[in-house]
């Protein structure tokens, strides 16, 4: 009999991290593989919130913390949401969690029951539905196909709740796609939640400094302050501020959800390093001057990577608003078969073909929800993507 819950059955390891994994595996092995599954910056934290980190441990910043997280790393996120959000959040509204996955998980194992139905636009960030189903949840997938820009329409919002939803998860800019919702998107995805009182919804603004083309980003609650007595507004440093491996996700909500969050991460990680909330205080608290030129680089790599993917044979791909992704169509390669014999019938086939004859390392859109489609992320270095585009250019052209 075996000691493993009947719970893990419904969860299945990250697809991001296999194929970074197997990529790793193989570059290993001496072959020049070209990785591009990692939703990772290739920038490096910057120096000055490296020196924020630096200096709290000479001044003994080492010490257990508060579980919702420092008071000044709480001012700073309650600022930040004021500042740049026009939310009013107070200190005990603040949840800090080790990731934004952690705070994630957090807000579902603390109100999702057996039964109790999320709805998840699609494609989706791989980790949502997992989370859900964990802990007894149904994930009810609304497809956001390439006629909607990747996104949820407020009439398919409507049709997908029901007595039994709990959640909307929405995610702007989007991972996979790099969708982003215009303010009026927003509004009319507010109204229909207005009409639903029972429906909460978590915003993931994780990649909210990553915009591109005068885009302006906003969150719901901005939109719809009548929203914020059930919506849980989360955010991190990771992404815009390179901060990968430091770890520190923060959301604000109603005091109530604030409360058991915390409760809950009281008995897990008690709460992210003392070190890394120093960092993020001053991540945070300064002016977000190095990020122009990163995000013209980004820029300058998203629009070189659309256009290269466009000229490949049977790939279709729209230039998304944010985040530094794309999520290019491969409905064109479907059918046909590789130099080495392998018949190409799904996107998995074709991700997984494309590793093994051009080493370069994708991650199939079935991983987010929503084929026959792949997802590249252009996180890393121009003359990499320019070799991988070229790549998946004769590999496309290779098909029969």
């Amino acid at each position: 009999m075996s000691i493993l819950a009947k719970r893990l059955a419904a969860v299945k390891p990250s697809p991001t991290m296999a194929v970074t994994s197997k990529a790793a595996e193989l570059k290993a092995q001496g072959l020049d593989v070209i990785g591009l599954g990692a939703g990772e910056p290739d920038f490096d934290t910057p120096d000055h919130i490296k020196a924020a980190g630096k200096a709290a441990i000479d001044k003994g910043e080492t010490k257990y913390t508060p579980t919702n997280g420092t008071p000044a790393l709480r001012k700073a996120i309650v600022d930040k949401f004021k500042r740049e959000n026009g939310l009013d959040y107070k200190a005990d509204q603040v949840t800090v969690g080790v990731g934004g996955k952690q705070v994630i998980f957090n807000a579902v194992l603390a109100t999702v029951q057996e039964g109790d139905e999320v709805v998840i636009p699609t494609p989706y960030w791989v980790s949502y539905s997992d989370i859900v189903m964990m802990f007894g949840g149904k994930p009810v997938f609304v497809p956001c196909g390439e006629n909607a820009h990747f996104k949820l329409s407020a009439e398919a919002l409507d049709a997908a709740i029901t007595p039994k939803t709990k959640w909307l998860i929405l995610n702007s800019p989007n991972n996979p796609t790099g969708a982003a919702y215009t303010e009026k998107e927003l509004r009319a995805i507010a109204d229909v939640l207005l009409k639903h009182p029972h429906v909460w919804v978590m915003t993931d603004d994780m990649y909210e400094h990553l915009t591109y083309d005068g885009f302006t980003f906003k969150t719901i609650g901005q939109i719809e302050p009548k929203l914020l007595d059930r919506t849980l507004t989360m955010n991190g440093v990771s992404k815009a501020y390179a901060m990968t491996g430091w770890r520190l996700g923060y959301a604000c909500g109603p005091v109530e959800l604030i409360k058991a969050m915390n409760m809950v991460q009281s008995q897990s990680t008690s709460h992210p390093t003392s070190i890394t909330q120093a960092a993020a205080v001053t991540a945070l608290n300064d002016p977000l001057t190095f990020l122009k030129p990163r995000n013209d680089t980004y820029k300058m790599r998203r629009d070189m990577v659309v256009k290269m993917l466009n000229e490949a044979k049977g790939i279709v791909c729209q230039t998304p608003e944010g985040a530094f992704y794309v999520y290019p169509s491969c409905a064109g390669c479907i059918g046909k078969t590789t130099p080495k014999g392998r018949k190409i019938n799904t996107d998995t086939d074709f991700v997984e073909a494309l590793l093994e004859e051009a080493l370069v390392a994708v991650v199939q859109g079935a991983a987010f929800g929503l084929s026959p489609y792949f997802r590249i992320s252009y996180a890393t270095s121009t003359e990499a993507l320019k070799k991988a585009c070229e790549r998946i250019q004769q590999f496309c052209a290779s098909l029969k």
